[in-house]
C-alpha cells in the first residue's frame, strides 16, 4: 500500500476552509481528500490510541500491520441487548486503536486514513475536572456545630451545608446571604429521593465502602466479584459501576485521586438521618433508601480523563438503567465554540452522550434520559463543552453571598446556576464558605471535606433533578426529556438584581464588576421546592419574611379575581398544618378584592388553597341557578434575601 505525507496542520487548515473534500484531480488533491478523514488535531496528553470509524458495511482491515500499532478492539460494548440501538447511533463502527509511541500521532493518524474503509479519524482528547481539586479536610471538634435546627434529619454535619439552607451566617463568609440555597428543607417534606432512580456519576470513582454513601450506591446484583463477566454485559467484576480507565475495579487512593468522584456523589446522595456525616439532597430520610449513584471513573490517579473513557461511560451508564448523568468535567471554555465545531471533533464522544439522553433508565416516568455537565471555571464568559452542547444542561456557580463565583464560566451555553462555594469571598479566605461533602477516608480522616467549582454546584442541580424524578413517580406524572428539562431550567431564582456594583475576592485579590453576569447565569439559580411545585402543576408566589402584605392572585384567578366572590363553604383559604409551620403562620391567610393577605415569620415554603366562586354570589346545587366553585393551588415561598434595589427573589 503506497502511502503519501503530507502535515496535518496544513491539512486541516485547507479543510476547515471548504465545506465540501476536495476532488481527487491531481497527486497532491489526494492526500487532501484522504487526510479529510482526520477530525482533529492530537492531543498531547493522550499518546497512547487514536479512535477510527469504518464506513458502514466495510470490514475493519488489519490494522496491526502498521507500525507502531498494538491492537484494535471495538471501542464500544456490542451484545444482544443493546445491539440495534449501537447500530442506530453508529457505535459498533468505532474502534481504539492502541500504540506503542513508536511512531508520531500525527504519522499514524495519516497511515490509518489512507485505509478507504476507514471514515474518520479522531484523536483523543482529555477532559479536565471542573474543580481546583484543593481539598481541605473537614475535622469535627468539641466546637463543631449542633445538628442544624432547620433540617427534619440528624445528620451531624448538615449545620456546615450553607447550599441546603441558608439563613446568612457569617461564619460562611462576611457576604453571606440569607436565602442563597437551593431551598431543599421543605421539599424533603414532599420527597427525599426514590432508590429506584440512578445517577451516574462520571468522574473519579465514588468510595462505594464511605459510611455516608455506601447504603446508596447501585449495585449490579447479576455481577458476582469472581474476575468473570458473569452476568454477559462486557464488564468484568462491576458490582458498583466501572473503571474505565484500566478496564478493571473501581480504585480512589492512587496519587492523585482528590475525592472528586464521592464529594460530588455526596452532594446527591449521602445518607440522610443515619446520625453520620451530612445530608444528601436525595439521600433518603431514614427510612427509604436515597437515589442510587453508579460509579463510573474515568479519572485514576493522574492518568485517565480522555474522550475515549467518556464516551465508553455514556454508554455503560445508559446500558445500565442510569436516568441522570452527573458530569463535573470539561474542556477549557473557548477550545469549542459551537455545537458542530464540537460535534465534529469529538464524534464518539458526542454520539455517546445522544445515546444516553435518547436510553431507558429504570425511572418509567421520564422518556429518554437527561446530562447536567458543570459550566466550568475557567471565568470565561461562554460554557465550557460538552456542557454547551444543546441537549445537555450546564450549571454555573454562586457562592453564600449569592452572587457569581470568581472563577465561573457563564454566558452563551450556560443554562442554571447553583451553589458551588467560594473560599475567598468577601475579602476574607473561609474554608466554610467552599462546599462540604463525603470524600474517603484516605483524603481525610474524617471521611468529610471542603471542595469549590463548578464541579460543586453541578451536583446541587442533579440532585434536585433526581428529587422531582423521585417525585414524579409518588404522583404518577411522567414527563418527556424535553419537559423534564422545561420545568427544571424555570424552577429558579433571579439574581438578576443582586448583580450591582463590585464584588471582592480574596485570592487572587481583585474586584469583580457584577454587571458583566447579568442575564448571562442561565435563567437563574435552582429552587427545589419551585421544581415540585411545577411538577405538580403549582404555581408559586414569592413573599417576604415578617411582613404583612397583599399578594395578587390575579395571575391565577383571572384578570377579573378582584370581582370574584370568596365566601365559599368551608372557608376562601385552607392550609395544611405543616405548610403553616414551615412559614411562620399563626393563623390562615386571608382574601379578599383578589389579592392574598399572608404574614409569614420565617422562611420556609407551603401550599395555599383558595376556592372562589365563578360567576355570582352563589354556589349551584343542582336546584338554584347558580355559579361554580373555582379551586387553585398556590405555592408561597418566603424569603429574606433581597436584591440591593429591593427586588426580591
Amino acid at each position: 500500500m503506497e502511502k503519501r505525507f503530507i502535515s496535518i496542520l496544513a491539512i486541516l487548515a485547507l479543510v476547515s476552509c471548504q465545506s465540501e473534500p476536495v476532488s481527487e484531480q491531481t497527486e497532491s488533491g489526494t492526500d487532501v481528500l484522504k487526510s479529510a478523514k482526520i477530525i482533529n488535531t492530537p492531543d498531547q496528553d493522550v499518546q497512547d490510541e487514536i479512535l477510527i470509524k469504518i464506513e458502514s458495511g466495510s470490514v475493519l482491515p488489519d490494522l496491526t500491520e502498521l507500525e507502531g500499532v498494538v491492537s484494535v478492539e471495538h471501542t464500544f460494548i456490542i451484545n444482544d441487548k443493546n445491539r440495534s440501538k449501537v447500530e442506530k447511533f453508529g457505535l459498533d463502527r468505532w474502534y481504539t486503536v492502541k500504540l506503542d509511541g513508536s511512531v508520531s500521532l500525527d504519522q499514524t493518524g495519516l497511515n490509518l486514513a489512507d485505509y478507504e474503509s476507514v471514515q474518520a479519524v479522531q484523536f483523543s482528547a482529555k477532559v479536565k475536572k471542573a474543580s481546583d481539586e484543593v481539598l481541605y479536610p473537614f475535622e469535627p471538634t468539641a466546637q463543631t456545630k449542633a445538628v442544624a435546627s432547620w433540617s427534619p434529619y440528624n445528620d451531624p454535619s448538615g449545620s456546615y451545608q450553607w447550599a441546603l439552607h441558608n439563613e446568612g451566617d457569617v461564619s460562611f463568609g462576611p457576604t453571606t446571604k440569607s436565602g442563597a440555597d437551593i431551598n431543599v428543607v421543605d421539599a424533603w417534606r414532599l420527597t427525599a429521593g426514590d432508590p429506584s432512580i440512578v445517577v451516574a456519576i462520571i468522574d473519579e470513582a465514588v468510595c462505594y465502602t464511605h459510611y455516608d454513601l455506601a447504603d446508596n450506591m447501585w449495585v449490579n446484583s447479576d455481577e458476582a466479584s469472581d474476575g468473570t463477566d458473569t452476568d454477559g454485559n462486557g464488564y468484568i467484576d462491576d458490582i458498583y459501576g466501572f473503571n474505565f480507565v484500566t478496564n478493571g475495579a473501581l480504585s480512589w487512593g492512587l496519587t492523585g485521586d482528590s475525592g472528586h468522584g464521592s464529594h460530588v456523589a455526596g452532594i446527591i446522595s449521602a445518607v440522610n438521618n443515619n446520625s453520620q456525616g451530612i445530608s444528601g439532597i436525595a439521600g433518603g430520610d431514614g427510612t427509604t433508601g436515597g437515589v442510587k449513584l453508579m460509579s463510573c471513573q474515568i479519572f485514576s490517579g493522574n492518568s485517565g480523563g480522555t474522550s475515549t473513557a467518556v464516551a465508553r461511560a455514556f454508554q455503560y451508564a445508559a446500558d445500565n438503567g442510569a436516568s441522570l448523568a452527573q458530569c463535573s468535567f470539561g474542556y477549557t471554555a473557548g477550545g469549542f465554540t459551537s455545537d458542530l465545531s464540537y460535534s465534529r471533533t469529538l464524534s464518539a464522544e458526542k454520539s455517546a452522550i445522544d445515546y444516553f439522553i435518547e436510553g431507558d433508565g429504570n425511572c418509567p416516568n421520564l422518556e429518554g434520559n437527561v446530562v447536567i455537565f458543570a459550566a466550568g471555571n475557567d471565568n470565561t464568559a461562554m460554557s465550557g463543552y460538552p456542557g454547551a452542547y444543546y441537549k445537555n444542561i450546564s450549571v454555573a456557580a454562586i457562592g453564600a453571598d449569592n452572587l457569581p463565583t470568581y472563577y465561573t464560566n457563564y454566558g452563551d451555553g450556560t443554562n442554571i446556576s447553583a451553589p458551588g462555594g467560594e473560599y475567598y469571598a468577601g475579602g476574607s479566605i473561609t474554608e466554610a464558605g467552599a462546599i462540604l461533602s463525603t470524600v474517603p477516608t484516605e483524603n481525610a480522616t474524617s471521611g468529610l471535606g471542603y471542595m469549590q467549582g463548578t464541579s460543586q454546584a453541578c451536583p446541587q442541580v442533579t440532585g434536585v433533578a433526581a428529587l422531582g424524578l423521585s417525585y414524579m413517580i409518588k404522583r404518577g406524572i411522567t414527563l418527556t426529556n424535553s419537559e423534564f428539562m422545561s420545568l427544571l431550567l424555570t424552577s429558579t431564582n433571579d439574581i438578576d438584581d443582586l448583580l450591582i456594583g463590585e464584588k471582592t475576592s480574596s485570592y487572587p485579590y481583585r474586584q469583580f464588576n457584577m454587571s458583566q453576569y447579568k442575564t448571562k447565569m442561565g435563567t437563574g439559580t435552582i429552587d427545589a421546592w419551585r421544581f415540585l411545585m411545577q411538577i405538580d402543576g403549582v404555581p408559586c408566589i414569592v413573599a417576604k419574611v415578617g411582613e404583612s402584605q397583599r399578594l395578587d392572585i390575579s395571575s391565577y384567578f383571572g384578570g377579573g379575581s378582584k370581582n370574584l366572590s370568596y365566601e365559599v363553604e368551608g372557608g376562601a383559604v385552607s392550609m395544611e398544618q405543616e405548610d403553616m409551620d414551615a412559614l411562620g403562620l399563626t393563623s390562615l391567610p386571608t382574601i379578599s378584592y383578589g389579592r392574598l393577605r399572608i404574614q409569614p415569620t420565617k422562611a420556609g415554603c407551603g401550599v395555599v388553597t383558595v376556592s372562589a366562586i365563578g360567576g355570582g354570589t352563589t354556589v349551584g346545587d343542582g336546584t338554584n341557578m347558580g355559579a361554580q366553585v373555582i379551586t387553585r393551588q398556590i405555592s408561597i415561598i418566603a424569603r429574606e434575601v433581597s436584591g440591593e434595589s429591593d427586588g426580591w427573589l
